[in-house]
């Protein structure tokens, strides 16, 4: 927020003119238009078993759908995804397609270009949502069986349209105002324009059958035995809500804070000029968090901002493309350096001393020489965690996050889980979405399955 004590420190809004806002926040990367879509299926070889497919974690029959591009059937192509993953539209707009499906594209042996999978995705559902018409999916009978899901992130939205689809009552538990999860609140603005994550929530609620309840969260408004009690089965769709701490001494100053509150913010903001931004920014961490606070605080004004990953290039969970569109943006990143301690001075942020790290033995050590970055906001960007608290201790966990089978079963009878929350996930979104879907399948044929009968 832009106070007394953040302009003197040197956080200000309005650093910008309206149109350079307008400009720097508009779709970093525009669609294809109907030419460029047309041209780039036709380079597909729509091979069988393909490998593209298979790299998806969603499996959507990418050949499929790009061949109905080349025949001009655009809601056909939006079906095929659609039915794999119901949240496609954002997928194709957010997913690293470069280290998924587009990295497993044949034309990778034979030319240094790929189709691009994630642009023709995006052709085909922005085609079927600027112009839906009639209904992709009917929803089945009603079962009479009611289904607990919370958390309307990724996960939680695919497993609540994979049940409903199926005939069940799903309510749907949030605890923020608005449901997406970090479709809506952790991206990167320029990434989902004109509100392209609430429009897609509309369409997967079209379904019906399913009732949404925000302003409820775990363990404050709503307890897991409660929902057992009152529902046949739960879906824990939680995500992450901590934020790993520095290592260091964080003290209580301005214009220290984490850089997925920084996201938050700015994607709820309807004026863009009234956020403050420091004129100095040193973002900590190496991942795709980092990169989008750091380049939106380019966009906002920042004149120098600085991503310190205390590794090399290769070990950042940023993505190499990622990499280069923060650079790109004006962002320095700095590699091999841990952060030592956070420079303050009159309660506001002044920089941070770093030590300079290495490996040696295979671990990272630091080398005994330490540099300062000065900074008027620092964002902390080195992870999240799984707050645990609100589920209990009836469900296991293990590296601090839920333990389930393939199929989501946790260890909690007819409790299922699924999406960052889940151990042994990649925190991608699409890999949340087939959480979701493959829980949802499971938890219908719980449900399906009769009660036998005791004489």
């Amino acid at each position: 927020m832009d106070t007394p004590a953040s302009r003197a420190c040197g956080i200000h809004a309005a650093r910008l003119n309206l149109a350079d806002y307008a400009a720097n926040f508009s779709d970093a990367h525009p669609p294809l238009t109907k030419p460029q879509a047309l041209i780039e299926a036709e380079r597909c070889y729509y091979c069988h078993d393909a490998p593209c497919a298979t790299a998806c974690p969603t499996g959507i029959d990418i050949p499929s759908f790009i061949h109905r591009i080349a025949q001009e059937n655009n809601r056909g192509a939006a079906r095929a995804i659609l039915e794999a993953n119901p949240l496609g539209g954002m997928c194709a707009r957010v997913c690293p397609t470069e280290v998924l499906c587009e990295q497993a594209c044949v034309r990778n042996t034979n030319e240094d270009k790929p189709v691009e999978i994630g642009s023709l995705q995006r052709y085909a559902t922005d085609a079927f949502f600027a112009q839906p018409s009639a209904p992709l999916f009917q929803r089945a009978a009603a079962t009479g069986k009611r289904v607990a899901v919370v958390g309307a992130g990724p996960a939680g939205l695919a497993c609540a349209h994979g049940l409903a689809v199926r005939g069940h009552d799903v309510v749907l538990f949030e605890a923020r105002p608005k449901l997406g999860g970090l479709n809506e609140y952790g991206l990167a603005s320029y990434k989902t324009t004109n509100n392209f994550a609430q429009k897609e929530v509309e369409w997967l609620l079209s379904i019906g059958g399913i009732e949404v309840r925000t302003g409820q969260q775990l363990g404050r408004d709503i307890t897991l035995d409660s929902l057992l009690g009152a529902y046949d089965t739960v879906f824990l769709g939680l995500g992450l809500q901590g934020v790993n701490a520095l290592g260091v001494a964080e003290p209580t100053v301005t214009g220290l804070r984490n850089a997925v509150d920084f996201i938050a913010e700015l994607r709820q903001s309807t004026d863009l000029s009234t956020l403050p931004v420091g004129r100095r920014v040193v973002v900590i961490g190496g991942g795709m968090t980092a990169v989008d606070a750091a380049v939106q605080s380019r966009k906002l004004g920042a004149e120098e901002v600085t991503i310190v990953y205390r590794r090399g290039a290769e070990a950042m969970s940023a993505s190499a493309v990622e990499q280069q569109w923060a650079q790109t943006n004006g962002v320095t990143i700095r590699h091999w350096a841990a952060p030592k301690e956070v420079l303050s001075e009159g309660g506001v942020v002044k920089g941070v001393r770093f030590a300079t790290t290495a490996l040696s033995g295979g671990k990272l050590v630091e080398t005994g020489e330490t540099f300062s970055l000065e900074a008027d906001m620092v964002l902390k960007a080195i992870g999240q965690t799984f707050v645990a608290e609100p589920v209990g201790a009836s469900i296991a966990l293990e590296a601090g996050r839920i333990v389930t089978d393939l199929e989501g079963r946790t260890s909690l009878a007819r409790v299922w889980a699924g999406g960052d929350c889940r151990v042994g996930g990649r925190d991608l979104t699409v890999e949340a979405v087939e959480h979701g879907k493959v829980a949802a399948v499971s938890i219908h044929q719980a449900l399906s399955v009769p009660v036998a009968l005791v004489a």
